[in-house]
């Protein structure tokens, strides 16, 4: 979800987002315009995507902050076992419950609840997980430490984070150990990797 590209506009006032690779490249899902949804540029989606290459087929993906849902249908396009979505806001849950039905065969799970209570809810361990909150919020650092603490990653599970470039530095476990580091216009993304604590 990012500010440097914008969203495409439909006739009906809403937007859309493009499925860039797998088996339903070129699928355009609609999204509904909310304040603060920032679909991730395609140019950004791409390069994450490139860095998951061999990542991505088969695993168990949480999408935590799912807003347009553009990161967790593309991992499902390209084959993870699983996709979990979490949206705090209803409509957008509604939608992403509705593209995800028009998807044959996917794999995936709307949960429309707020992202820090979800992570205190029993945790079930994921293989990557999507973290791209509303900017200009401070909410990465309580959830990176919640997904530590509270077991919802698998040991050596990918992290990737996308955020405003004027935040501060962020404070993360000390076993997540930063894999890639990219800047696109005001976003920086990001892509770590869980070690196993000794």
């Amino acid at each position: 979800m990012a500010k440097a590209k914008p969203v495409k506009k439909t006739s009906a006032g809403n937007g859309q987002i493009r499925l860039i690779g797998g088996q339903w490249r070129g699928r355009k899902l609609p999204v509904l315009n909310s304040e603060g949804l920032r679909p991730t540029a395609d140019r950004i989606k791409e390069t994450l995507f490139n860095w998951l290459m061999f990542d991505i087929h088969h695993c168990r993906c949480l999408d935590l902050f799912a807003g347009s849902g553009s990161l967790g249908f593309e991992a499902l396009s390209r084959g993870a076992s699983e996709v979990m979505m979490v949206e705090k806001d209803a409509r957008v849950a509604q939608q992403l419950q509705h593209n995800l039905a028009s998807l044959p065969l996917a794999r995936g799970k709307v949960i429309n609840t707020d992202a820090i209570g979800f992570l205190q809810s029993p945790a079930s361990p994921f293989d990557l997980v999507f973290l791209d909150p509303p900017f200009h919020r401070e909410l990465l650092p309580t959830v990176c430490q919640l997904l530590e603490q509270n077991g919802w990653l698998n040991d050596n599970a990918k992290v990737y984070i996308e955020r405003e470039q004027a935040s501060e530095s962020l404070l993360l476990p000390p076993n997540w150990r930063l894999l890639k580091d990219k800047q696109a216009g005001q976003v920086n993304y990001q892509l770590y990797q869980r070690e196993p604590e000794q």
